[in-house]
Order: C-alpha cells, then structure tokens, then sequence
C-alpha cells in the first residue's frame, strides 16, 4: 500500500512513515534463534505486509511454519519528540526490538499494537526493527477465523496467515499526545459524544478543542479542559427540525454523510498536538421484531464476505481493492457485508463508512473449548471492538458463530457462560449496538436471531418460514440446520430474525469433478443460476417473519466457488442483473448492460 494511505483514518497526522515493503525475512522452525542478535543468514527477502504463504509476499510457501523472523532498517533522526511504532496486524504472538532494544511484545493475530520507541533510537538515523513471530499452526485453543489447521485447505478453511498481515509504520508525536480518539453518536438528542485520551506527559493547563464540520458548514467549535488525562463531552447539534433537512445530516447507506473533525490538544496557548478525524449521526435500533436505522424500519440486504484474495489471502492486494470491494457489493443491490470470521482491515471500514455499507463484525473463532480459549479471545475481541467503535459503518457485533470454539452448548454450562459473558462483556463496551451471543443456531444471549439455513429449494424455504405460528412451529418442531434455534431458558422474546446465511449456489462454467470446488447446491448454467438465485431471494426478501437476510456469499474463495463474484472479482452474471434479484425487483431487459460492458478485475 502507498505512502499515502494512512492506516488509521479516524486519528490522522501528517506525520508518519510507512515501513511496508522489502525486509529480510526467515523462517525459525527448530527456534534457534533465540535474540535479534542471533538471527544469521536471512534466507529470503519478503513483501510486508503480505505473509510469507501468499504470492505477493515474494515467498509463497503455505507448509507449516511456527516460528519466523523479520528485520528491516529505516532513517529517522531522534528529536524531542516522541516517536511510536505502530503494527496493524500480526498474527499470533509477536515480540519487538528496536536497534535490540526489547520495545514490544502482543498477542492476538487481528488486532493492533503500538511501542513508544523513542529511547531505543539510534542518534545517527539509522534505525533497525526486528520482528520474532510466533504462530502455531496446529492451535486450536487460538482465535484463527477461516485459517485451516491441515497442511490442505479443505471443507470451508483456507490456506494460513502468518506473521506480519497489516501495515508497520512509524509516526512522530509530541510529548504530551491524543493516544485514542473516541466518537459515539446520539440520535435521539442530535449529539455527538466525544472522548479523548492523551498519552505521555499530563500536564495541568492542558485544553482539547474539538471541531466539527458538516461539508463547509462549522456544527461546532468547543473547548475542554483535560481532567487526567482525558475529556468526555456531548456535543450538542442544531437540530433542522425537518426531515428532509434531517436526513441530509443523517448517515446511511443511501446517503453517507461524514462529519469531518478536527481535534487541537493545547498547553496554554501552544498547540501540542493536532488530528484530523470524522464522525457520523446515525443510530440502529431495535423496536420489536424490527431493526431501525435512524429511527425507521430498515430491511437488511446482507452479503456474507470473505475478506481473502487469492494472490495475497487476507490482506488486500492494495487500497484500491478494499475501495473496490466495497463499491461492488452496493453494485450488486446490497446495503451490507457480514465479515466472516475477520476483524477487516480499518481502511475498508474507511471506506465503507465514506461510500455508505453497513458492517457486521465477528470475532474470527477458535476451535476448542479452555479458559485459555476464551482468554485469548475475551483479550483480542475487547481490543477490536476498541479499535473499530467509532466507525459509523458497524451495526451488529458477533463474538460467535455457529458454536465454534463452544460446540457443547446443549450440554455444557460452561460453554454457555462463554456466551453469555461475550454478549454482556460486549454490550459492556458498547451499548450503542446490537450484540449477536451466537450466530446461527442455539442462541441465548442475543438481541437479534441470527439463524443459518443452506436449503436451496425455494419452495421448501418458503413453507418452513411463512408460518402462522414461528415459536411453536419453527422454534419448537423445526431444525433448520439440524440444530435448535434456541436454548432451553433462552426462547425467542420477540427479537428480529435475520436468516444470516443462506444460498451458496456454486457456479463455474469451466468446474469439473477433479478440481474440488463445491457449494451448497450447484447451478450449471448462468440461467439456472439466475433462476435459483432470483427465486431464492424472493423467498426471503418477502418472508415478513424476517428483518433482514445475508447470502453466501460475496466472492469465490479458493474450493468455496458458491460467490456472486469470481475470486478475481468479475462477476457471475451482470451486476444489473444480481442487484434487480437481490433487491427482488423487476429487470427490465434494456437496463441490461452488454457484456463487454461490464466491470473488470478491481
């Protein structure tokens, strides 16, 4: 990714250095090496921050691989001013050095981490990072999402990440800095909450300014004190009083509106630090059996997304691509994404926020039960949802999904308490959002029901949810799945029901029986395919039972050929075509765009 791409977009500074890249690069299998300085003979150079099984990585090897090692040299000459180390990504357990300097250590394969490296630096400008990674890759007591633990990508698991998978960077700040920027919007009230916590040296006359801007028009301009080390306000905005004039400062997917920010930390009259940022006004609720966007029903049109390319597996081949990505699944008639067992990268959430798609996000699972399991995950989905509250594109949070890592939840009281404690701890941290406990099947805990059903038959589909009695008929007699929809204690209280997977039609034309591609049914033709898919999604968008659906699935991704795109991101059928089914509206066969009409590769 370029120089220009600044990896965090809710907190920006001119500031920074990107260290993507060439750096040298080993693998450590037999953990000879113990310290930076015992690291000979780098046998490979390796793209960052592509992992060393991906094509783009320069490496491309997906054996089993524990333990490597990665060091890269940079200029930068120390100054007063403090200088951070930033890692998007690295997955699992990573320790830092700095001119062999120990400076940091993480665990936690999705999430983000920082060092203050400022003392390790060296005063001639040459500067040396060193990177030891750990990541095993048999451990099923980890959060690994779609990661296989066979040599093989088999059934629904791909081929590993490992190691560095984000963007390394480095930025400049002063001693006294804005550490973590918080943004919650009320729509009830027409205010913004913002908080705001500095790092480094608190000093008493310290004052955050706050600035806010809805296109060229200032919405406010306010000053706060900073009270150890932080400020916490509700900015009041003036409320237009109309509708249509309301729903130019609302944000949707229908119409995006940013409110860009600024924020000026101040000693007295000396400008410390200063950070742009943006904001939204939006709210999801739920009233009933209905979820609400800005106070109004609002369907859900939900395409369940991968986040893996082919050539460099979850990290996007650019910036370009996550743009893109977004762009095409509001081509093809959805207003939303499921991120599958993914905490995405912050800039598609950027741009999903800029261009209008709502987000579901979900904690990538482990795969066995033990209190380190859910130590491990209590840890890294308590710092992703740090990282990603104020993002106005996120709606739901999943900790779980289909009993993975809890698979004895019928029997085991343990393994319900983890859910309970993940759906509390969450609405905990955020009391803004809906909390899905378990995604699927077998819910408790949960504020909407999320159920997952592969009959690709519409008329079946049709009869098991358009009935006059749900509770007694599909929650108490019906297994959809083959699992019960809730657990004892836990019946359905009227919250929505969103059918949160279904389809999975696999579609390829030049498939054969030797090349191991599969979904959940097969189409063989792309007019049984645009058959099946129309009339599965008339099903579903007309089932008044639920408020929302999401099909499986956005795009092929390796064996998994039941996407809407082609892995390269070509479409199936038409984009017209696609949307006008997924919207169940009428296409009219003039809105059919000629083939060499349509968008190529993003």
């Amino acid at each position: 990714m370029s120089q220009f791409e600044y990896p965090r977009p809710q907190l920006v500074r001119d500031n920074w250095i990107n260290l993507n890249g060439k750096w040298r690069f080993r693998f450590d299998d037999d953990l000879v090496c113990k310290m930076p300085e015992g690291v000979t003979g780098w046998t490979h150079e390796i793209n960052v921050p592509f992992a060393p099984e991906t094509e783009m990585s320069g490496i491309q090897d997906t054996g089993f691989h524990r333990f490597c090692w990665y060091e890269r040299d940079f200029e930068l000459m120390p100054s007063e001013e403090r200088v951070i180390l930033h890692f998007g990504a690295v997955d699992y357990f990573s320790r830092v050095w700095v001119n062999g300097q120990l400076v940091a250590e993480h665990e936690g394969g999705h999430t983000p981490f920082r060092a203050d490296i400022t003392s390790a630096l060296s005063a001639g400008g040459k500067q040396t990072v060193t990177v030891f990674v750990e990541d095993d890759p048999a451990d099923l007591a980890k959060p690994r999402g779609k990661q296989d633990w066979l040599l093989e990508p088999h059934s629904i698991w791909y081929p590993r990440t490992t190691g560095i998978w984000q963007t390394v960077w480095v930025e400049k700040v002063s001693r006294t800095f804005i550490q973590t920027l918080r943004w919650t919007p009320i729509f009830e009230t027409f205010e913004i909450g913002c908080e705001v916590f500095a790092g480094g040296d608190i000093q008493e006359d310290m004052f955050v300014e706050v600035k806010i801007w809805h296109g060229e028009h200032l919405l406010a301009d306010d000053n706060y004190k900073l009270l150890q080390g932080e400020a916490n306000r509700k900015i009041a905005l003036s409320d237009p009083g109309i509708d249509d004039s309301r729903n130019e400062l609302l944000w949707s997917p229908e119409r995006p509106t940013l409110l860009d920010a600024e924020v000026i930390l101040r000693c007295g009259d000396k400008i410390v630090d200063h950070v742009k940022s943006y904001t939204a006004l939006r709210a999801f609720h739920i009233n009933r059996d209905r979820l609400l966007l800005n106070g109004r029903p609002y369907p859900l049109r939900l395409v369940l997304d991968q986040g893996y390319w082919n050539e460099s597996f979850m990290t996007a081949p650019s910036d370009e691509h996550l743009k893109r990505d977004v762009e095409l699944a509001k081509l093809m008639g959805f207003n939303g994404v499921r991120k599958h067992q993914k905490i995405e990268d912050p800039r598609y959430l950027y741009w999903a926020d800029k261009l209008g798609l709502l987000v579901w996000e979900e904690m990538p699972s482990a795969y066995r039960f033990s209190p380190r399991a859910i130590t491990r995950m209590v840890k890294e989905w308590t710092e992703a949802i740090e990282r990603d509250y104020s993002h106005p594109c996120i709606i739901v949070w999943v900790p779980f999904n289909e009993s993975w890592g809890v698979p004895n939840l019928t029997l085991t009281q343990a393994h319900r308490n983890a859910v309970e404690a993940l759906y509390h701890l969450t609405r905990t941290l955020d009391a803004t959002r809906p909390v899905i406990g378990n995604d699927g099947w077998e819910a408790s805990a949960t504020d909407i029901l999320g159920i997952h059903d592969y009959d690709c038959n519409p008329d079946k589909l049709k009869a098991r949810y358009e009935v006059s009695d749900p509770v007694r008929t599909l929650f108490d007699q019906r297994r959809p799945g083959g699992r019960i929809l809730t657990l004892d204690g836990f019946p359905h209280r009227g919250q929505p029901i969103v059918l949160t997977e279904f389809g999975g039609i696999a579609f390829d034309p030049n498939a054969t029986p030797e090349d191991g591609t599969w979904g959940y049914t097969r189409a063989h033709t792309a007019e049984s395919y645009h058959a099946l898919y129309r009339d599965l999604l008339k099903v579903v968008n007309e089932t008044f039972m639920f408020s929302g659906f999401c099909y499986t699935q956005f795009a092929d991704t390796f064996q998994e050929a039941n996407g809407l795109l082609n892995a390269d991101r070509t479409p199936k059928l038409p984009f017209e075509v696609i949307s006008a089914a997924t919207r169940n509206v009428t296409l009219e066969p003039k809105d059919v765009e000629e083939e060499g009409d349509q968008p190529g590769k993003a």
